[in-house]
């Protein structure tokens, strides 16, 4: 039995398959298996209380789990699916409340990944999937990076290389009257506001719905991480090889010195590039042992949103053990 058929069979058995996106490494579960689902809380630790995204084999499946489906999520779909944009509309009835945190919400997205694809309509139906690491942690990229970091919970890891987007997908909510971002990623505001006619609003409302990776505290490495700027970073380095400190640096610039204590990795320069490494770069130089991390802030424009969300809410939560 191949991988595939096998990743099938355990799917429906209830048990936790990991699997690539373009996004990042999902752990995927049957979303209509309230036992499946439990065990994804339980595999990351993650809160009851946190929704969970259905990657659906195709956008005739949109019903299954959505109602009152407006014009333009259908819009939406057409232009952006398979890719790396959720939607969140309105539950169907008998979605699982672990699947929405208990909300009258969902949401739903077609990965943009053929081997997720694959899976997807060999299983025929909607899997549930967060990113598979532990909750709160770095997002993981490689099939590596799942199997180091949850082990024998997961039942099986599908490895389809390296994910190609490398940070998880816009998510927007089209459940109340205003299209709003709840998360950026790599479908920008403008690409929205192309199909929908008007630009959304970005950010969360005060009664709107919870969704993933929306906490301040998030993506994050255990070593104490911070952003500095370019001055900023000549700074720091200066300052850590002063103290014989071990520095950890995630920038743009060439490494200066090849002095060993500087754990230093280079990363593109424009937005797509610097975000398919930045997952990846994260988990390498937290496990290099650094007192610290510093990483050169990027630019504060609308094709970097994305990348400065997952680093501001990475700052947050870094340096906690857990």
């Amino acid at each position: 039995m191949d991988d595939l058929a096998r990743a099938v069979r355990l799917l429906r058995e209830g048990n936790l398959v990991a699997f690539p996106t373009e996004t990042v490494y999902g752990l995927g579960a049957d979303a209509a298996n309230p036992e499946a689902l439990a065990k994804i809380f339980a595999a990351k630790g993650r809160p009851a209380d946190h929704p969970l995204i259905v990657h659906l084999p195709d956008a005739g499946h949109l019903d299954r789990w959505a109602r009152d489906v407006p014009e333009a999520a259908r819009r939406l779909a057409a232009a952006f699916w398979p890719g790396p944009l959720t939607l969140i509309l309105r539950k169907a009835p008998g979605v699982p409340e672990l699947v929405t945190g208990g909300q009258d919400t969902v949401g739903v997205r077609i990965p943009g990944h053929p081997l997720a694809l694959q899976l997807l309509r060999a299983f025929g139906a909607g899997i549930a999937a967060p990113s598979a690491n532990r909750f709160g942690r770095i997002s993981p990229t490689t099939a590596q990076h799942v199997r180091d970091e949850l082990g024998d919970r997961v039942a099986l890891v599908l490895d389809g290389g390296a994910c190609q987007v490398g940070i998880e997908s816009t998510i927007l909510d089209l459940s109340a009257t205003a299209p709003r971002i709840l998360r950026p990623g790599r479908v920008s505001p403008s690409a929205l506001a192309s199909v929908l006619g008007a630009w959304p609003v970005t950010g969360a409302a005060a009664d709107g719905p919870r969704v993933s990776g929306s906490l301040e505290a998030h993506y994050a490495p255990t070593t104490p991480l911070e952003l500095v700027t370019a001055d900023g970073l000549i700074f720091a380095v200066r300052e850590a090889l002063a103290r014989d400190e071990r520095l950890g640096v995630l920038s743009c610039l060439a490494r200066p010195l090849g002095d060993e204590r500087l754990s230093w990795r280079q990363v593109p320069t424009e937005p797509d590039g610097f975000a398919r490494e930045l997952y990846a770069a994260l988990r390498e130089l937290d496990l290099a042992g650094c007192s610290r991390i510093v990483v050169q802030a990027p630019p504060a424009s609308e094709a970097w949103a994305a990348i400065n969300d997952r680093l501001r809410r990475a700052v947050a939560g870094s340096g906690e053990k857990k």
